[in-house]
């Protein structure tokens, strides 16, 4: 879309927007050469705080703010939250012109948690669901990538779930299966559950959904948080039991990884231990 043309739309648009890349950055200043404070996913709805040049300070859903590209945007009306809703729960999804994965090249490729306005559902059998995109193209994504109102998970669910991303790369400011960074990571798995932690290592630490535990009552599914002192947490893992825990490091090997608690690198700076309520 060219820029003055999405000027033009945010000079009289309502207060949210819709994000259209797979991924997009939120910078800490309204400029490329700025640091990346966190990201939003294709298809997600965000808050327009301000608007500087090409550029819009937005709120994410877990109240985080930070500037995207007006390009990245398109303001308008809520996306996916009401009528039939698919939600990609395989690590990527392809979204395809048609009903077709040999036909063409897929239109885009999208992560896990994506939510997409279902337009059409061909009867039974299918494996496709027509879609409508946020800018109003349509596209076709297989019924194997997606759910329909998926129940939360329990616990011992959410630990198994936890070591599908084994390998996914670190990256920082990364809330998507394109690459999280450690809170990131951990605020998804507790989204699985019906959770909504905070976005940061320390807030979540901080956080009053949960409650204190002792490093030798730890359970698959506890949360460990790292740091010189609880005031000053810089890392986070969930604990899988055995001693072990998994968490997105850039420790040895930048990616998503399970460690020992009795490695000296953490055991010396585990400074806290939390139990989601």
């Amino acid at each position: 879309m060219p820029g003055v043309l999405v000027a033009a739309l945010f000079a009289a648009a309502l207060p949210n927007a819709v994000v259209l890349q797979p991924v997009a950055n939120m910078y800490s200043k309204p400029t490329l050469d700025a640091d990346v404070a966190s990201q939003a996913i294709f298809a997600a709805n965000v808050s327009i705080v301000e608007r500087k040049d090409d550029w819009a300070n937005v709120r994410t859903a877990d109240d985080y703010t930070g500037w995207m590209p007006l390009s990245s945007l398109r303001p308008g009306p809520l996306y996916a939250v009401s009528g039939r809703v698919a939600e990609v729960r395989s690590m990527f999804a392809h979204i395809y012109r048609e009903p077709s994965v040999t036909a063409h090249a897929p239109l885009l490729t999208v992560p896990l948690e994506t939510r997409l306005e279902v337009s059409a559902e061909p009867a039974e059998p299918s494996q496709w669901a027509k879609v409508r995109l946020p800018d109003d193209r349509a596209g076709w994504v297989q019924l194997g990538d997606v759910a329909f109102h998926a129940p939360p998970l329990t616990v011992p669910e959410m630990v198994e779930f936890a070591k599908r991303f084994l390998g996914l790369p670190y990256t920082w400011g990364g809330t998507s299966t394109y690459g999280y960074d450690c809170s990131g990571f951990i605020q998804m798995l507790e989204r699985s559950r019906g959770l909504n932690m905070p976005r940061d290592a320390q807030p979540q630490a901080d956080w009053d959904g949960q409650s204190a535990v002792e490093r030798r009552d730890l359970q698959p599914g506890d949360l460990l948080y790292f740091g010189s002192s609880p005031k000053r947490i810089t890392h986070t893992g969930m604990y899988l039991g055995g001693g072990k825990f998994i968490s997105a490091t850039t420790y040895q090997t930048p990616t998503i990884r399970i460690d020992d608690l009795e490695d000296p690198h953490f055991s010396r700076i585990l400074a806290a231990m939390r139990r989601p309520k």
